[in-house]
């Protein structure tokens, strides 16, 4: 239904007033002319805006019959106009060209009714698609030249001016600027860069020129990836949508057979003139056509996405974006989900005579060569200029920490093993986050806590999913006890699972799927690759977009491109909201249907009332749909 060619508005607009010229008319035809000639005059000055707004109909109704798929609106809309002209055969009954000229012209208003909201949910789409950069400016030895995103290769240097997108995925090697990435993550405030910020591709810069460094190939780019999604999140339909597919293929042919049998049966029984039966199979036919459910059903899941694109919220089909709005149970992995997945020191704990910048410093030189992150957080707090020098001969102790001469002294730095297997008495602490113990010349000198670092949007999160209608929350780590137990304290979560391999992580999700209350449905938000299996396992995957791996977002069903665990509780208001649309379309296209079938059928409601339970419901439907877009309250 959404695929047809969309209907031109200047024969509608030309048969319009055709059509009102007319009814104008009519009043002086019973005087200028005597019967039956006036019925003949009638039925020419209709038939002009009815062959002029009907044109396009019948050439699809055709075109349909050849590949044999007759029994659509267009059949119908045909067969009954028509009938309705074909009327003045009969003459025990009244002409009806005026009915069946408005049938056609309204039906086509219909149409276009149609085209203006698709085009309005495609462009809201659309503003997604236009996140692709055109060309980049890679830096050569000769000065810049501009090429195809295609073209650059990961490690080259790329110039981005101001009010350029950037191109690619990179880091920052020169320049600060500001960063709007309101496209791909609906947050309106820019965002500052400097040398060491991360670049995604598709956000524009701002107020100054950057130089960047390419760390992905443009296919496996952030705005590839989005773009990919895009395209295919029309694909997969919702049950609710498939259901009204299936049910117009069988409802179709069902009433036709049955104007069928309202035009002939009664007449042959004797219960009046086949005029008077075969005008309520006509009226029967044009009210019987599915379009408000066909045309809005799909569009309401359609204009869902579209909005939910505009939050920074990729649906990658209608059928996720119904299992969202059943969600009742969220499942969340720690890291990088809550936490933002960086460790940072949380605090320093000195024995007399020892200084927190003193402890810091010497446990950063310590750790000066070390790659964990561990050792970059700690580097990260001392925020001093690290000497090589002043390091001498150092030496990783597996599973326990570093040896290493600062400064001429013997520092230990490592977990309470370390300071066990070198006899050394210390303080141990109970605290939530991994902890390093540090020794001087054999001497306990203090603890560094460093933890992952809990998202300020977490707490939030989880509040607003529970007004949100979540009555189940889970956090799942392969973290120790203590930590998931603080974590989960601080954030409301409530319930945990503790030192989880990937395998685990899948285990822990099937009590909660089979715990599932009614139709209830469940999410698993994660970003890592570890994540991938149980975001294909959960009823609807949900992926941290911007900086999660290329195998989470993959599996996911969901992208959540600002990394921002408030999202979630959005995307569930929006998909609840949707799903309320469509069944309140249903309801009102089948009450209303239904209602002027039973007067069709009773020879009360006329071809005018047939009209409106056709074009108007689907016009009212359709407009309906249209509010799914909107995504005012849900930021």
């Amino acid at each position: 239904m959404l695929h047809r060619a969309a209907p031109c508005g200047a024969p509608s607009v030309i048969s319009g007033a055709l059509l009102i010229f007319a009814v104008v008319m009519l009043l002086p035809l019973d005087s200028w002319l005597e019967a039956p000639y006036n019925v003949y005059a009638e039925f020419a000055l209709f038939l002009v805006p009815y062959l002029l707004a009907g044109y396009p109909v019948f050439v699809k109704a055709a075109r349909n019959l050849a590949r044999g798929n007759a029994l659509d609106e267009n059949y119908l809309m045909v067969v009954a106009s028509l009938g309705a002209f074909l009327m003045v055969f009969f003459p025990e009954s009244s002409p009806h060209m005026a009915e069946g000229a408005a049938v056609m012209l309204f039906f086509q208003v219909g149409e276009l009714f149609e085209d203006y909201a698709v085009g309005k949910s495609r462009r809201s789409i659309k503003e997604m698609m236009d996140i692709a950069p055109s060309f980049a400016n890679r830096l050569v030895a000769g000065g810049v030249e501009q090429v195809d995103p295609y073209e650059v290769e990961v490690g080259e240097l790329v110039l981005v001016r101001p009010g350029e997108r950037v191109p690619l995925d990179g880091v920052v090697v020169e320049g600060s600027s500001s960063i709007d990435s309101s496209a791909l993550t609906g947050e309106s405030t820019p965002s500052g860069v400097e040398p060491g910020s991360e670049l995604i591709s598709g956000c524009i810069n701002i107020s100054s020129a950057l130089t960047m460094r390419v760390t992905k190939p443009y296919e496996d780019s952030t705005v590839s990836r989005i773009l990919e999604l895009v395209e295919s999140a029309a694909e997969k339909k919702a049950s609710a949508e498939s259901f009204i597919t299936r049910f117009a293929r069988v409802y179709t042919p069902l009433v036709v057979g049955a104007a069928a049998v309202l035009a002939v049966v009664p007449p042959l029984l004797g219960w009046g003139a086949w005029g008077d039966w075969i005008f309520r199979a006509l009226t029967f036919l044009v009210v019987s056509c599915p379009c408000a459910l066909v045309i809005s059903v799909p569009m309401s899941y359609f204009g869902g996405i579209g909005g939910a694109s505009r939050l920074g919220i990729l649906v990658k089909g209608s059928n996720y974006l119904e299992a969202l709005s059943r969600v009742d149970t969220v499942v969340f992995d720690k890291t990088g989900t809550l936490t933002t997945g960086r460790f940072a020191v949380q605090d320093v704990a000195c024995e007399p005579g020892w200084e927190r910048s003193e402890l810091l410093e010497l446990a950063a030189h310590a750790e000066m060569h070390s790659t964990h992150p561990i050792a970059a957080s700690v580097r990260e707090a001392w925020e001093g200029e690290l000497s090589a020098c002043r390091v001498g001969e150092m030496s990783d102790v597996p599973g326990q920490g570093i040896e290493a001469l600062v400064d001429g002294r013997r520092v230990l730095a490592g977990n309470a093993a370390l300071m066990e297997a070198h006899g050394i008495p210390f303080t141990e602490r109970e605290e939530a986050g991994t902890l390093l113990y540090l020794a001087v010349e054999g001497s306990y000198a203090g603890s560094i806590l460093i933890a992952d670092q809990v998202k300020p949007q977490s707490a939030q999160a989880l509040a607003e999913l529970r007004r949100a209608g979540v009555t189940r929350t889970v956090m799942l780590t392969g973290d120790s006890a203590a930590v998931a137990a603080a974590v989960a304290g601080r954030l409301g979560v409530g319930e945990y699972r503790a030192g989880l391999l990937p395998q685990g992580k899948v285990d822990s999700v099937e009590q909660p799927l089979a715990q599932r209350a009614g139709k209830g449905a469940l999410a698993f938000v994660g970003d890592g690759v570890n994540d991938a299996p149980v975001l294909t396992r959960a009823d609807v995957g949900i992926a941290m977009g911007a900086m999660g791996s290329d195998a989470a977002i993959e599996a996911a069903d969901v992208v959540l491109m600002d990394d921002d665990p408030r999202s979630i509780a959005r995307a569930l208001r929006l998909a609840r909201k949707t799903q309320r649309i469509v069944w309140e379309n249903i309801v009102f296209a089948l009450g209303v249907k239904v209602g002027i079938l039973v007067l069709a059928a009773l020879g009360i409601a006329n071809m005018w009332l047939a009209v409106f339970g056709d074009v108007g419901v689907a016009a009212l439907a359709i407009l309906n749909a249209l509010r799914a877009m909107s995504v005012a309250g849900l930021r």
